[in-house]
């Protein structure tokens, strides 16, 4: 199955999804060194994203959050894609200098259409999500 989404960041990755319905926030919620999310009593709290295609519904906090995203990616730890209901700016700079494909306005409910554990391929050039 295939999914048109709106392309934010360019390059094609894949990989299992982990959603979360609750914003992210990456300064103080992601830890740049192990890629767990340590925010408290966030629903991933614990969890890892590294290598996961990371679908929630937007970002939250600090525009400092960017960095630490690139931060992730430099320890080889972020996201190997993102899929948002709605982009906002600190994630969509985050994703682009940190070379993470990304993808948002999918037309759909995309928290009905992906489930934990799926492998999709998110394609960030053609805006396009592939559900495996």
């Amino acid at each position: 199955m295939k999914i048109k989404a709106r392309s934010i960041a360019r390059g094609k990755a894949s990989g299992e999804v982990l959603m979360s319905k609750d914003p992210i926030g990456f300064l103080g919620g992601v830890d740049p060194a192990t890629g767990l999310v340590m925010e408290k009593g966030h629903p991933l709290e614990g969890k890892s994203i590294v290598g996961k295609v990371l679908v929630f519904p937007n970002g939250k906090g600090s525009t400092v959050g960017s960095y630490v995203m690139l931060q992730l990616a430099k320890n080889k730890k972020a996201p190997a894609a993102i899929i948002n209901v709605s982009a906002e700016p600190i994630i969509v700079v985050g994703a682009i200098i940190s070379k993470i494909p990304m993808v948002d306005r999918t037309g759909q409910d995309i928290f009905e259409i992906l489930k934990d554990g799926m492998k999709v391929e998110v394609d960030g050039d053609s805006g396009q999500i592939t559900i495996f």
